[in-house]
């Protein structure tokens, strides 16, 4: 391991071990001073491409640094969120949740800049294990449950991409993690791809996202939002950027998360649901798998870490606020959160693709990608996908959470206030940046692997197409808003099965497998403890009556002999016990000399 080398995801480790100890007044200091460490940190990796941290381990060589334009970017926007996460999370009296939610990123940060697959797996459940504590420290009800059930659905993508490095290094005796052959697929291909698309969101794997997000704790909702679907998103880039399948899964996701989220009526399913749509657009570029293509979703990725964390800040400020988060529990909030109102409607018009907002430079590439490899019905489907999201986060949300009528009690709207500085500052960085990439091209298209590819969003074809569309939609939504108006119902997904599934589980275990556990429990008692209990029993009493008789027995008789000797001999004369004395030493003494 070379000296200028310090993984990021170490610091963040070692702060997060460090962090329990540190009290105020220098814990919210603290909290601040190692994520921004890391950041630093990793500007500074950056500056020296190349690969670091290799470590002898068994017969193999693990890798925990490779360096390059994909680790760049990607480590680049998971250091800056971790400092945007941490400040919006500040006022967390919970020390253990900052604990996991650093641990969190570290695990993002060591798959990240990892080169095998062992050392990815490592950082992989990090990730996993440490996400779920965000979701168990919500006193919500409920939480706990949905905690369960994304550890449980993380294990299980855990195993699979388990098994697929495990047969290829069989296979291959290679364990790097290199981009996999599309006209070479074995099973561990298919394994490992499926692992990694759980963890994306890929559907029909996606059911866990929306479901954990909305029980997470109003900080942890941040983290996870931006950390774990983007980390599965480099790694697909990593491992299978070009494989065709991606193409038509990631269109599936796009329109399928948008089609949810206009059904749902929690805020923070709703943004769930957004984010298995946006993430299709990243998945589709992976498939698509040009240079264009894969800056797009790099590019793409990297947007929405930004505006969907912004969004889900604002969604917990509304929650740390009035407790509520169903849209039929709030509205006319404009008044009462006004700062609030302007950071939701940033980070909704920046997915929306607005122009000079991030999304617009960013979902744009992958579309102009599509249409440039002649993909015209792919192109086109992005495209009305991206209607659809203006339609949600741009108009739905920020109309029904702050200008139409509310639906609270007035308990809910006398709490309603903006959050405390700490969450706003966080929104404003946020805003920030979502500005900058839109108005300021250079600042993410030079982070970005393929530096030799040209695009330009700002052209006269693309600014009246975007809004044509937005103007379409601006105007359907007006006439036609009352009917996507949030109703208090659930909308069903493949979790059904699982939940159903977990249920059937819990009754087999509570009823038939229980009772059968009672009956075999009570036929041994009857048949097989009964028996061992006289066996037992006989056994003590041979034992106590027979073995210990005859030894106990014999100690009794000796005892008993020398008693009466003593009795016969010792009668407390001294002259008698003298005589007994001389006695018995001149017989033994004559026999002595005569035998």
């Amino acid at each position: 391991m070379t000296t200028s080398f310090f993984h990021p995801a170490l610091i963040m480790i070692l702060g997060a071990c460090i962090l329990p100890f540190i009290k105020d007044p220098f814990r919210k200091p603290f909290l601040v001073f190692i994520p921004l460490l890391t950041f630093i940190n990793v500007l500074y990796l950056h500056t020296q491409p190349g690969t670091y941290g290799v470590v002898p381990f068994l017969n193999l060589e693990l890798t925990f640094g490779r360096i390059d334009g994909y680790s760049m970017v990607f480590g680049f926007i998971m250091s800056l969120m971790a400092i945007i996460g941490t400040i919006y999370a500040l006022h967390e009296k919970n020390v253990w949740h900052h604990v996991a939610a650093w641990f969190y990123v570290a695990g993002s940060l060591g798959v990240i800049y990892c080169a095998d697959y062992l050392v990815l797996f490592l950082f992989w459940e990090m990730m996993a294990l440490a996400s779920t504590f965000l979701i168990w420290f919500n006193s919500e009800k409920g939480s706990l449950a949905a905690g369960y059930r994304y550890l449980l659905v993380h294990t299980f993508g855990g195993l699979l991409l388990l098994l697929g490095f495990v047969l290829r290094y069989q296979a291959t005796g290679d364990l790097s993690f290199v981009l996999l052959d599309e006209n070479n697929t074995r099973l561990y291909t298919w394994l490992i791809l499926s692992g990694l698309m759980l963890n994306a969101a890929v559907p029909p794997l996606h059911s866990w996202l929306p479901d954990a997000y909305s029980k997470a704790t109003a900080a942890g909702a941040v983290f996870m939002c931006a950390f774990t679907t983007k980390t599965a998103v480099y790694t697909l880039i990593r491992g299978f950027a070009g494989f065709d399948i991606l193409i038509i899964l990631g269109v599936v996701m796009a329109i399928y998360g948008i089609v949810y989220a206009i059904m749902e009526n929690d805020i923070r399913r709703l943004l769930g649901w957004e984010i298995v749509s946006q993430v299709g657009y990243m998945v589709a570029g992976i498939g698509i798998g040009t240079a264009l293509a894969i800056n797009g979703a790099c590019a793409h990725a990297f947007a929405h870490i930004l505006y969907k964390g912004l969004l889900f800040m604002g969604a917990g400020a509304i929650l740390h606020a009035t407790g509520k988060t169903k849209l039929t529990e709030l509205g006319g909030l404009y008044k009462k959160m006004p700062k609030t109102l302007l950071f939701i409607v940033i980070g909704g018009i920046s997915v929306s693709g607005f122009p000079l907002f991030s999304g617009f430079v960013t979902k744009s590439m992958i579309i102009a990608a599509s249409l440039q490899e002649h993909m015209l019905l792919v192109g086109f489907l992005l495209t009305l996908v991206s209607a659809g999201t203006f339609l949600i986060a741009g108009l739905r949300l920020p109309y029904f959470l702050f200008f139409s009528e509310s639906r609270g009690s007035e308990e809910t709207y006398a709490k309603a206030e903006d959050p405390p500085w700490n969450m706003q500052a966080a929104m404003i960085i946020a805003s920030f940046f979502c500005l900058l990439i839109g108005v300021y091209l250079p600042f993410l298209y030079e982070m970005l692997p393929h530096s030799g590819v040209a695009f330009h969003p700002y052209d006269q074809y693309h600014l009246s197409e975007t809004l044509q569309i937005l103007g379409f939609t601006a105007l359907a939504f007006y006439f036609f808003h009352k009917k996507i108006a949030p109703q208090p119902t659930i909308s069903l997904d493949l979790d059904w099965f699982y939940r159903k599934g977990g249920q059937v589980f819990l009754w087999l275990a509570k009823y038939p497998i229980q009772k059968a556990d009672d009956a075999w429990g009570a036929a041994y008692r009857v048949v097989g403890l009964n028996s061992l209990m006289t066996t037992a029993s006989f056994w003590s009493w041979f034992d106590w009556h027979g073995i210990d008789g005859v030894v106990d027995g014999s100690a009794r008789c000796v005892r008993a002999i020398g008693r009466r000797v003593a009795t016969v001999l010792q009668r407390g004369q001294i002259q008698m016990t003298i005589y007994y004395t001389v006695t018995l030493a001149a017989v033994i003494l004559i026999a002595y000399v005569w035998l």
